[in-house]
């Protein structure tokens, strides 16, 4: 549960402090900001994921202690790809090529990625390892050291650049804080093992790449809004992705943190049949909870947007974040519903086809959809091309004979979200303010809270009594 939290509450903070950066740099520098930040988390999952996600796997407290040539690989594939990262960012820098970027900004974005990546690459290591006091340290500190130096780079310079310098500077600082607690003393260089290196790659890269895919698409299309609109427009467009990304994929990603270890533990003691189970309902817990969380994203919205949005940003953020849902709750469930069939049967490159799919649906819509003054068309293609990845990742999961999650579940869940947007929707239609909103939330969680408990959505009522029994 430390780590459930821990993690909600960075993703928390992360959403945050994406708004007040936004909100002290303008649209224009945002729209900098966001390209630049786009391209980290590019580099950042294109050089250094498959570690994080080799660590994950293949390191444990047991492996710590009998396997030090384990973690003594892993730390030897950073180092190599860092200095992979930086040899071809100077290369880029004075290759002399017209880019999207600044030969400065390029560099603080690959520093960001590369910073990011540690960051990563340590938490799943205190996770791996079920340290929650490392993990939890890390992440307050990045936070704190977030808030004082990212967000005031931003507000008291006004400047892309500065605003990723604190990133980097405050990833620094966390990692710093908890360096004793996760270091390995007999895992030293010496001992990386080249047999371990093709293994990790084997089982990390596809998902990377299928990760790399995707995140093209909202990359590619910020860059032609740029290249049509301008940086302003640019700024307008990625801030509504990027809040509605990391709304969605925070509350996805933390139910993943507390799922996906169960379907690892029941195929371990049970074997494919208990796997397939334990990944049904799963499933059925995620659809339960990322359908009313996008449903209720959409009726808060005005009030969400004259509350918390930065003015600059109002009125276009919500036209982008009403295209982009639908794709949005098309991604997060392939990546939290459907890709785990494909991880916990060591079998991911189905995600590399879901992912063509969603570039090529990405293209074919860029090039069909009319014009406008505006990003909105682009919106729209992102939108359609992340249900085309939903739906043709749903085809190949079918095609190995998966265990899915009752059809009454999914079934209640669609009459309790229903229910909820039928009783909330006249608030909408309110004035926005802050009583609105909490009105609208309140109501919006009761509604389907109750209906939920009801219909027993994914085994609501046997969870709560478990829960209660284990506090009594």
């Amino acid at each position: 549960m430390v780590v459930g939290f821990a993690f909600a509450s960075n993703a928390l903070f992360n959403f945050l402090v994406g708004l007040l950066v936004a909100k002290f740099l303008g649209p224009a520098e945002f729209g900098r900001f966001a390209i630049a930040a786009a391209t980290a988390v590019l580099i950042n999952s294109g050089g250094f994921d498959w570690i994080r996600l080799s660590a994950v796997r293949f390191y444990s407290a047991r492996t710590r202690a009998d396997r030090p040539q384990v973690r003594a690989t892993l730390d030897a594939c950073f180092a190599a790809c860092t200095g992979i990262v930086g040899l071809a960012v100077v290369a880029l820098i004075f290759a002399g090529l017209n880019l999207a970027l600044t030969p400065g900004l390029l560099a603080m974005a690959a520093a960001t990625g590369a910073f990011s990546a540690f960051y990563d690459f340590r938490t799943s290591l205190a996770r791996a390892r079920f340290h929650d006091g490392a993990y939890a340290r890390i992440i307050i500190v990045k936070n704190v050291l977030g808030l004082a130096l990212t967000v005031g780079g931003a507000w008291w310079f006004h400047s892309a650049e500065i605003a990723l310098a604190g990133i980097c500077l405050s990833v620094a600082g966390s990692l710093v804080s908890t360096w004793r607690t996760l270091r390995d003393s007999g895992a030293s260089p010496r001992g990386a093992q080249r047999s371990l290196v093709g293994q990790f790659m084997g089982y990390g890269l596809p998902l990377v790449w299928a990760s790399i895919l995707f995140q093209l698409i909202p990359l590619i299309n910020r860059m032609i809004v740029s290249g049509l609109y301008g940086f302003g427009e640019t700024g307008q467009f990625s801030l509504a992705n990027d809040l509605g990304v990391r709304i969605l994929s925070a509350i996805a990603s933390t139910l993943d943190v507390l799922l996906f270890q169960l379907a690892v533990r029941a195929d371990e003691s049970h074997g494919a049949s208990g796997a397939r189970a334990q990944l049904a309902d799963n499933m059925g817990v995620v659809f339960a909870v990322i359908l009313p969380a996008c449903a209720g994203i959409w009726l808060i919205l005005p009030s969400f947007q004259a509350l918390i949005v930065p003015e600059a940003f109002r009125g276009p953020f919500a036209i982008y974040l009403t295209a982009m849902l639908p794709g949005l709750l098309a991604y997060v469930l392939l990546q939290f519903a459907l890709a785990p069939i494909f991880q916990i049967g060591k079998r991911t490159a189905p995600m590399i086809v879901s992912a063509l799919s969603a570039c090529a649906a990405d293209l074919v819509l860029i090039v069909a959809l009319p014009h406008g003054h505006d990003g909105y068309w682009l919106a729209l293609a992102q939108s359609g091309a992340q249900i085309v990845g939903l739906l043709v990742g749903f085809y190949l999961a079918a095609a190995t004979k998966p265990a899915w999650p009752r059809a009454l579940d999914i079934l209640s869940t669609l009459v309790a979200s229903a229910a909820m947007v039928a009783a909330v929707l006249p608030l909408r239609a309110q004035p926005p303010g802050p009583l609105v909103l909490v009105a609208e939330g309140t109501l919006g969680l009761l509604v389907y809270g109750a209906f939920a408990y009801g219909l027993d959505i994914a085994g609501l009522r046997m969870r709560l009594a478990t829960l209660v029994k284990s506090r009594a």
